[in-house]
């Protein structure tokens, strides 16, 4: 049987590493990757999974907001995963939203960001790192539904990196959130009606050593695997 295809979206050039990095874990646990950049959502193609990759700051506009920091903005990259990702949520496809990735996808719900957060730390330190230094503290009780996020890591708490300037304000429609740091600060969001909704607010793809982290890349090919053979007995 084919392997499921798994879009995985990024700029038009840089972020190597990391894209790399998750093509790699998807290949792992029997998936195609398939790496998407600005231009590729006009593009008729196929694919069960998705991932959305870290990177530039999510432009203020998106979700109704004037700027506050020095812009960063990837314009053609926003348009990119926004269109992956509302095409994701109508097919129901697995979805992990990695960082930005995660912000987006808060986004595309309704939602909103911070768009800075070193004033909103108290216990944790502004330092980027993909060292696992952080403490990610996962909601025993999420607001409904059952945790993808506690089934995979399997206790209250874990060690995570951080990367990013920017997190989740206001929750968007339909999710809930299922992990925090120390500060509070939104660290991972799900949908409990859907069977692989997720985002993390940190970069799995460094932490692959880690069995914790690689199972979110092995859920996401897992899940697109059964949304594949769905369509395929569909065709015949």
């Amino acid at each position: 049987m084919a392997r499921p295809v798994i879009a995985i979206t990024g700029p038009q050039r840089g972020a190597i590493g990391p894209r790399l990095l998750v093509a790699m874990a998807i290949r792992l646990y029997g998936g195609n990757p398939l790496q998407l950049r600005p231009g590729d959502e006009q593009r008729d193609l196929e694919y069960h999974g998705v991932v959305v990759t870290g990177g530039h700051d999510v432009e203020p506009v998106l979700y109704a907001a004037e700027p506050e920091i020095e812009p960063n903005y990837d314009t053609a990259r926003d348009a990119l995963e926004i269109a992956v990702i509302n095409d994701a949520l109508e097919r129901k496809l697995p979805l992990l939203g990695i960082c930005r990735g995660n912000q987006l996808l808060n986004i595309c719900r309704g939602g909103s960001l911070h768009q800075e957060l070193r004033s909103r730390r108290r216990q944790t330190s502004n330092r980027w790192t993909i060292l696992p230094i952080k403490t990610l503290c996962i909601a025993a009780e999420p607001e409904t539904g059952s945790s993808v996020l506690a089934t995979l890591f399997e206790r209250g708490r874990s060690r995570i990196n951080s990367l990013h300037n920017q997190g989740i304000d206001r929750v968007g429609d339909g999710l809930v959130v299922t992990g925090r740091d120390l500060d509070g600060i939104v660290q991972a969001i799900e949908d409990p009606s859907r069977d692989f909704l997720l985002g993390v607010q940190w970069h799995p793809e460094f932490l692959l050593y880690m069995r914790r982290q690689r199972a979110l890349f092995k859920e996401v090919v897992r899940h697109a695997k059964i949304h594949k053979e769905y369509i395929d007995r569909l065709k015949y």
